[in-house]
């Protein structure tokens, strides 16, 4: 059979598209929430709470997702939760309330984490070392691409045929893309279609193999996870703020209707991806013109997307709306930075038969942390409004940047895996 020139950047693209059907489904919800709140009689607490069970169900099921598709693989596995999170989105258009909304949406979160720890293994197994930031930076656009597309075409089906078809139409997408994934994914070692040169490019540019698998405990135990799981647990509020409460931010209280909302809510996404792919570049240019170490080329973006989160931060402060827009465009573009520079540390550092469950138990940590702040905003954002929220979103980047470079400081500089007994392996 024929092969393909540069397969392994044709099925990145494929997964930038199942991750780009993955978060329009999710992000559907977000836009329609100035709609739905009074259809459904939501007050904004209640919202949150719907919020909150998507993001309880993405929390508790990425780390077994990551385990998951490290046991039964990653054709069977991705194309198996496309359709649960497919059907499940379309179930949405059933909801009569804020309760079955909320039943709905925690079944959505339990199959839709499986996109990170999939994608992450996916870039694991065929990707060189050096190539692996790029590699994530286009994956990670899908994240971007999705929440993009969804303020236009959800507000278009919404007000054209009715919010349930915003939800079915969506949802059934997934259906599509499991089965082209199931047609046409395989592994590298099994794939008829890579060419040996290719074949040899990602093996021979990737660490050495792990002498064996090591537990989830033991994986758990390393200071590389907790550097790359507290880095991800501080991030994940932003973005999340970003997804599900923008619509209804510049609803209340930039006075905006859902037309208006469809015209500028994307933007920050497309900053977004302009981030993600800065991010995967900016890692290869260090190591390139300033010889960087791999390691801290990943580190250096994340500092500097860090700084840059505190725009966003005066977004409370400025007095157009489309100052507050802009500001938002600011934080897509650094938070989307850090994210594909702080996922790739989890494929650099750790063999690609573990990075199924770092990227799970990492992306278990961040949900904690933007469920915990969604339930925040709930709470407060009526009473002492968006300004000292959003403020708050600046401050937690520094932090996390700040001990990822304390933690990850014995970790080989290339990012080659050292064995259990010394500083990369220990405890932390």
């Amino acid at each position: 059979m024929k092969t393909i020139v540069g397969l392994r950047w044709w099925i990145i693209a494929l997964v930038c598209l199942g991750t780009i059907v993955n978060y329009l489904s999710r992000n559907s919800l977000g836009v329609m929430a100035p709609q739905l709140m009074p259809l459904l009689h939501m007050s904004t607490q209640q919202y949150s709470y719907v919020v909150g069970a998507f993001q309880i169900g993405y929390t508790v099921m990425q780390p077994v997702c990551g385990v998951i598709i490290d046991l039964i693989g990653l054709r069977l596995g991705f194309a198996l939760f496309a359709c649960l999170w497919s059907l499940t989105g379309v179930f949405h258009g059933f909801a009569s309330g804020w309760l079955s909304l909320a039943a709905l949406r925690g079944l959505m979160g339990l199959s839709e984490a499986v996109a990170i720890p999939a994608g992450m293994k996916v870039v694991a197994e065929w990707f060189p070392d050096r190539e692996k930031s790029i590699a994530v930076g286009y994956f990670n656009a899908g994240t971007s691409l999705g929440s993009l597309l969804a303020p236009p075409l959800v507000v278009f089906l919404s007000l054209r045929y009715g919010w349930q078809s915003a939800f079915a139409a969506t949802g059934a997408l997934g259906f599509v893309w499991a089965a082209a994934w199931y047609l046409l994914y395989r592994s590298p070692a099994d794939h008829s279609r890579i060419s040996e040169v290719e074949r040899e490019k990602i093996v021979s540019g990737q660490a050495p193999a792990a002498p064996r698998r090591r537990s989830v405990r033991e994986v758990l135990r390393t200071r590389r996870f907790w550097a790359i799981a507290q880095a991800r647990f501080f991030a994940e509020p932003a973005w999340q703020t970003f997804s599900f409460w923008i619509p209804l931010y510049l609803a209340t209280q930039r006075h905006m209707d859902l037309k208006q909302i469809a015209m500028f809510a994307w933007l920050p996404f497309l900053a977004a991806d302009l981030g993600g792919l800065f991010g995967g570049y900016l890692s290869p240019f260090l190591m390139k013109h300033l010889r960087v170490p791999l390691i801290w080329s990943r580190i250096a973006g994340v500092v500097l997307g860090a700084f840059m989160m505190l725009g966003p931060a005066a977004i409370g402060l400025v007095a157009s709306p489309y100052q507050a827009i802009a500001l938002f465009c600011v934080g897509g573009f650094a938070h989307q930075m850090i994210s594909a520079l702080v996922n790739t540390l989890a494929a650099d550092v750790f063999d690609p038969s573990e990075v199924g469950t770092v990227a799970g138990f990492a992306g278990m940590a961040a949900w904690i942390g933007g469920l915990g702040f969604s339930l925040l905003v709930g709470a407060l954002a009526d009473s002492i409004g968006y300004t000292p929220l959003f403020g708050a979103l600046g401050a937690f980047d520094l932090i996390g940047a700040t001990l990822l470079i304390i933690l990850m400081r014995g970790v080989s500089p290339d990012g080659r895996p050292r064995p259990i007994a010394d500083g990369a392996g220990t405890p932390a």
